[in-house]
């Protein structure tokens, strides 16, 4: 490491080896909590989808999976509802995938992707395998989130738009920070798993719609685990790898200075506060949501249904339909990706479920008829602050226009405990688990008294 230069990868290593847990207040702790509840379930969820069955299969062939549960010790995770276990890397691996791949997973502005999906698989594994107490997940998160935050800030709109995955190719390098701090490793330690972490960082939006994407972020929550575990046993990387004339700013995006956004990081964390984490009403892709929730609202408001509309046009902020690539879905995982479908789908039904996204849903002839219906645009305004204006031109002759920019679920307009409750509940009844959300939710707010282990066997008891 040079002298005369302090790289980002060391202030990001300084801050994450001197973070002290007890500046996580209540407040914070509960947004940690809400966010493991929110993606457990989405995983629990997600489990019968056929990546996540291939997922484990792969994992079994492998020859890393233990399905003699109750007999657990050592360094083993649990595969999150699953009745088996792995090591920690290969939990985290099938965690995120499982977590990911309804699409139904939280996000933040910033990174214009899905924080949680990537940490929580990370340092549930991690805490799990090393059996440690609840009491440092909280603080860890938040370190990870904030260094997330940080990073995506100054580099995610250049990667997004190059065609990177931000979800995949930041959450790597920011779960990894994350697990440094689980750990305790020391500053050098994390510097070296930063730049373990670069090695590996990838995922690319042409993926997006396929099982790749899931894949995508189960191998960063799976590469956090990696590189820390390897910086802990005494593999080296560079300090460069970041920033560096070689490193990850130049080769992913512009050559952004992101050791200049890192100069005001100190010993708080604040970016759960600033930036905040949207947790998702409706299993799809976030850009989907704001349009998604001006439909269903016409449809409440008004009973306007599919069979009384004509034409559906929509202007939405610069670049908010760039996800959004799949105009004819044939699939339920497409139709994820879809606006076409989102809009035939609300205003055919009036909601938008997990059922939804089955096959057969997607290729119903009155919905792949409408796609033809549905006109849409981005402006040259700023991405943010974002708002999506819908105009409905009915078959009567009339036209109804709405302009939405704050979405319910969003940091500015939080579910409320019941709310996020009853997603929770949809998710475990999908996937026929017998875990009860309630309990799912006070346990995950009861994380700081638990050991890891005694919150997974909670989860897998059976209630009475």
């Amino acid at each position: 490491m040079s002298p005369f230069r302090r790289t980002a990868s060391m202030k990001i290593a300084t801050f994450a080896n001197g973070f002290d847990p007890a500046r996580i207040d209540g407040d914070h702790y509960r947004l940690c909590a809400r966010s493991f509840a929110d993606t457990f379930a989405c995983a629990v969820a997600g489990r019968n989808e056929p990546a996540s069955r291939a997922a484990l299969r792969y994992l079994e062939h492998a020859g890393l999976v233990d399905v003699d549960v109750s007999s657990m010790q050592g360094s083993r995770a649990h595969l999150w509802g699953q009745p088996a276990t792995a090591s920690a890397e290969a939990a985290a691996f099938y965690n995120g995938v499982a977590g990911h791949v309804l699409d139904y997973d939280d996000v933040t502005v910033p990174l214009r992707g899905h924080p949680s999906v990537v940490l929580w698989p990370a340092l549930m594994a991690l805490a799990e395998a090393e059996d440690l107490s609840g009491e440092r997940l909280a603080s860890a998160y938040a370190v990870g989130f904030e260094a997330l935050c940080r990073l995506a800030r100054v580099i995610a709109a250049a990667q997004y738009e190059k065609g990177w995955h931000c979800t995949a190719t930041l959450g790597a390098v920011a779960a990894t920070v994350a697990c440094g701090h689980l750990l305790r490793l020391d500053e050098a330690q994390i510097v070296h798993a930063i730049g373990l972490a670069v090695a590996q960082s990838s995922g690319v939006r042409a993926n997006v719609g396929s099982d790749a994407k899931s894949f995508q972020a189960g191998q960063a929550s799976a590469a956090a685990v990696r590189a820390a575990l390897l910086a802990q046993a005494g593999f080296c990387a560079s300090a460069d790898a970041l920033d560096g004339p070689h490193g990850y700013a130049n080769l992913y995006a512009h050559g952004e200075d992101i050791g200049a956004a890192l100069h005001a990081l100190g010993p708080d964390a604040r970016e759960l506060e600033r930036s905040g984490l949207d947790v998702k009403q409706y299993p799809m892709c976030y850009a989907t949501h704001r349009v998604l929730d001006g439909l269903l609202a016409f449809r409440r408001e008004r009973g306007v249904t599919l069979a009384d509309v004509e034409r559906v046009s929509i202007y939405t902020s610069r670049a908010a339909l760039i996800p959004l690539t799949h105009h004819r879905p044939k699939t339920g995982l497409e139709g994820k990706f879809s606006l076409e479908y989102a809009v035939a789908a609300a205003l055919a039904d009036g909601h938008i479920r997990l059922a939804t996204f089955t096959d057969e849903a997607v290729n119903r002839p009155h919905i792949q008829q409408f796609f033809e219906c549905v006109d849409a645009s981005d402006g040259d305004t700023p991405m943010l602050p974002r708002r999506a204006d819908i105009t409905l031109t009915l078959r009567n002759g009339t036209c109804e226009r709405r302009s939405i920019e704050t979405l319910h679920g969003s940091t500015q307009d939080p579910l409320t405990d019941d709310e996020l409750t009853a997603k929770l509940a949809d998710c475990l009844d999908w996937a026929g688990s017998h875990i009860d959300p309630q309990r799912l939710f006070s346990l995950a707010l009861d994380l700081r008294s638990l050991r890891t282990r005694d919150l997974f066997n909670a989860f897998e008891s059976p209630t009475h």
